[in-house]
């Protein structure tokens, strides 16, 4: 009898080393077929690594081109700011000079109309006046002697040598 339950009990365990065997064949079946997947799943996400460095290097070589030609419009601008810059000073000291030119030529011809209306008659000088714009008449009366502009305002109508008297004070 004790062989008969020392046999069973090895029978227990033989059937149960079975059941376990099979269990654990199950087991590494379903790992085995997990880790082809994961294989499968690592080569899918290597390749998408691939693809985006590759797409990272395009789009720096792209960054870096646009930002070579970005350098060279702003020195193209640069140049032509600083041509326009040069142009304008010249054409600032141009101005002055003509500035200063159109001066002396005004002061010159100035001049020339004080000694004109200087030698002629206060009469006929005065009668000239009046016809003038008062602005006009200032001017000219500005370049003579106080001596001359008084004979003449003497000779030219009362309400016009008071208005140009009042421009002269200014």
């Amino acid at each position: 009898m004790i062989r008969l339950l020392f046999l069973s009990l090895i029978l227990q365990q033989f059937l149960f080393g079975m059941q376990t065997s099979d269990k654990l064949f199950e087991c590494t079946e379903i790992f085995k077929e997990r880790k082809s997947e994961l294989l499968v799943e690592l080569e899918r996400i290597d390749e998408q690594k691939q693809s985006l460095n590759a797409l990272k290097t395009a789009t720096e070589a792209l960054l870096k081109e646009k930002e070579k030609k970005i350098s060279l419009q702003e020195e193209r601008v640069n140049q032509r700011l600083e041509e326009i810059s040069k142009k304008e000073a010249s054409v600032k000291k141009m101005l002055q000079e003509n500035q200063k030119l159109l001066s002396q030529l005004k002061s010159t011809k100035m001049s020339k109309i004080a000694q004109t209306f200087s030698k002629m008659k206060p009469a006929s000088a005065a009668d000239i006046l009046s016809d003038m714009k008062n602005n006009e008449a200032v001017e000219i009366l500005q370049a003579l002697k106080p001596k001359v502009v008084g004979k003449i305002l003497t000779k030219m109508d009362p309400q016009k040598a008071s208005s140009i008297t009042l421009l002269l004070s200014k």
